[in-house]
């Protein structure tokens, strides 16, 4: 496997990717950064709830498809391998100060992909440190794209990807799908993790460089790989000692930023907790969308892979609402098919608070935006999974 290393990435508020100089290596492709990134009695006073009671408390407070944000970065604090950082601020982490920024902000999708990662690597008994691969590799940005090759959150380049079971053709680029990217991804770091018995960061630099180079220079230096260090081998690029420092300086970064409670309470929000799902049944995402009770916008936005029609059901990143009862994709159609004649019946509304249909809106959105179950949403409206709403159309929420 040899893969050619990115000229640049992309561009994101408050980041910039720079090019450093190639070096071709087997493995997903570095690019370095090197810019800002970003039951009481009466007279008894009422006891204090444990620990597990307030956590059941929030989990029950959340909207269906949601997880809190504060869940997702404790994950990641609770499976870092190197959790000390010392005093003072490095270079890299100075280049990563705006990234805290970037995980809090709730118009961005920076951190339900983030939680989709740290969870992945949890399952697979690995470091989360790796969680960071994407801000240094993309910005975790799911549709990025190098002008010299790479894609994608993890930046495979084609035949690295192809290599780890993403497919990649002229007409589906598995790249872009962060699900695919990320299952790949995890896999291989496993992979490596495993051959350089657990040292994550010797495991991050034949990430970068690719294992064969990672594994010659540790034979060369006579160290074990357990106890071996990144300055112990020799010969390696200077782009992939780096690499380890800017990892290692980003997770300083955010776990300093644990620390602050403002910056913690902005993470004190539901997020989409996301699932990779199979997309069965349909070969375009709209109609997949519209007979699963999902937001085909924000799957889009999620998957660029899903931009064209697909032959293979493609596995993709989903909101993890539960499914609405099965439907015959003919019965969606010939829904669709009868709007226009039935643009005119709009259920009637109730007391209670109501919502006006805007264009362009879904069930799924409605409900999201309101913290109803896109279940009772449909319940109160006398609404089936499949219906089409229609702008002007009044939706009881409660």
């Amino acid at each position: 496997m040899r893969r050619a290393w990115p000229v640049a990435l992309v561009a994101f508020s408050c980041v910039a990717f720079a090019q450093e100089a190639p070096s071709p290596a087997p493995g997903p492709q570095a690019a370095p950064i090197d810019g800002d990134i970003p039951g009481e009695s009466a007279d008894a006073p009422p006891s204090a709830p444990t620990g597990a009671e307030t956590g059941e408390a929030e989990a029950a407070a959340m909207p269906e498809g949601m997880r809190s944000g504060r869940d997702i970065y404790q994950a990641f604090r609770d499976g870092l391998a190197e959790p000390a950082c010392g005093s003072g601020t490095t270079r890299y982490e100075q280049h990563f100060r705006h990234a805290p920024a970037r995980l809090a902000d709730p118009d961005s999708d920076v951190l339900p992909l983030f939680g989709h990662v740290v969870d992945a690597l949890r399952q697979a008994h690995l470091p989360t440190e790796y969680a960071l691969i994407p801000f240094v590799e993309s910005g975790y940005a799911p549709g990025a794209r190098s002008a010299s090759g790479p894609a994608g959150l993890w930046q495979f380049v084609s035949h690295t990807a192809r290599h780890h079971g993403v497919p990649v053709h002229k007409d589906y680029d598995g790249r872009l799908s962060p699900a695919e990217s990320t299952r790949a991804a995890v896999e291989y770091l496993r992979k490596l993790n495993g051959m350089l018995g657990g040292n994550w960061r010797l495991t991050a630099m034949a990430y970068n460089a690719g294992e064969s180079r990672v594994l010659q220079a540790l034979r060369r230096s006579g160290n074990v790989a357990l106890e071996a260090t990144p300055g112990s081998l020799q010969g390696l690029s200077p782009i992939t000692y780096a690499y380890v420092d800017k990892l290692h300086a980003l997770a300083c970064v955010l776990s300093r930023a644990g620390d602050e409670p403002e910056w913690m309470d902005r993470l004190d929000r539901p997020v989409l907790a996301l699932e990779a799902r199979q997309l069965e049944g349909a070969s375009k995402l709209d109609t997949w969308a519209l007979g699963n009770g999902q937001d085909a916008a924000v799957l889009r936005r999620l998957n660029p892979a899903l931009a064209q029609r697909w032959t293979t059901a493609p596995l993709a990143l989903v909101p993890a609402i539960t499914p609405p009862p099965a439907t015959a994709l003919d019965a969606v159609r010939a829904t669709a098919a009868s709007a226009d004649a039935d643009a005119g019946a709009t259920p009637a509304p109730a007391t209670g608070r109501v919502h006006v249909v805007r264009r362009g809106e879904s069930v799924w959105a409605i409900a999201r935006r309101h913290g109803v179950a896109v279940r009772r949403l449909l319940e109160l409206n006398d609404l089936a999974a499949d219906s089409v709403l229609r702008p002007g159309m009044k939706l009881r929420i409660d």
